[in-house]
């Protein structure tokens, strides 16, 4: 994997990571990693400790999985059947009074941070996707209507970029890039 090339130095498996599409199509993700890839994401920030995210987690070959990957769009479904673990995250968006709960992406969204740092701590890859109608994800999954299908997370061993071709293989291999701090840091961006 490339190294990003970050303008001040910034914890390595940050710099290291990557989203990849090429995975090993052989490649199990152990019961004991994958219980801490969620263990990670359990203990993620929340806004009240509200916890909104819920987790249906796939590996490949069982029913789950075939239901997520069955949710994805079309190109994703041509690399993500590779995956070891489809992971969909779900976010409950109304608190306990029944007033909605504005902060439930963002939760979610730590949540899948940590997820995914916990993901390359341990020499895997993972890749997150919007690209999925949210819709057949909760008709397949049998999703409760007080949750919002958020995103799909693939897990897995990085295989070989070559083994992807076409646009899938030009975005394999396109050097990370980021803007610039100046561009996303409006006021406050030390000199």
């Amino acid at each position: 994997m490339m190294k990003a090339q970050t303008e001040v130095e910034i914890h390595e498996v940050l710099a290291n990571r990557r989203s990849p599409r090429s995975l090993d199509s052989t490649a199990v993700l152990p019961k004991e990693d994958l219980l801490a890839i969620l263990e990670a994401a359990r203990w993620a920030p929340s806004a009240n400790n509200g916890q909104p995210w819920r987790f249906f987690v796939g590996n490949r070959g069982d029913a789950v999985f075939t239901q997520i990957l069955d949710s994805l769009a079309s190109f994703n479904q041509g690399w993500a059947h590779r995956s070891s673990t489809l992971v969909l995250v779900a976010g409950v968006h109304t608190r306990a009074d029944g007033t909605p709960n504005k902060g439930f992406l963002y939760d979610c969204g730590l949540a899948v941070s940590q997820m995914v740092f916990e993901v390359h701590h341990r020499g895997y890859v993972a890749h997150q996707m919007t690209g999925f109608d949210a819709s057949k994800a909760a008709e397949n999954l049998g999703v409760e209507s007080s949750l919002t299908p958020v995103a799909v997370i693939s897990i897995g061993t990085q295989a070989p970029s070559e083994q992807l071709q076409g646009a899938m293989l030009e975005r394999e291999i396109a050097p990370r890039e980021r803007k610039e701090l100046s561009e996303i840091v409006i006021k406050g961006l030390p000199n």
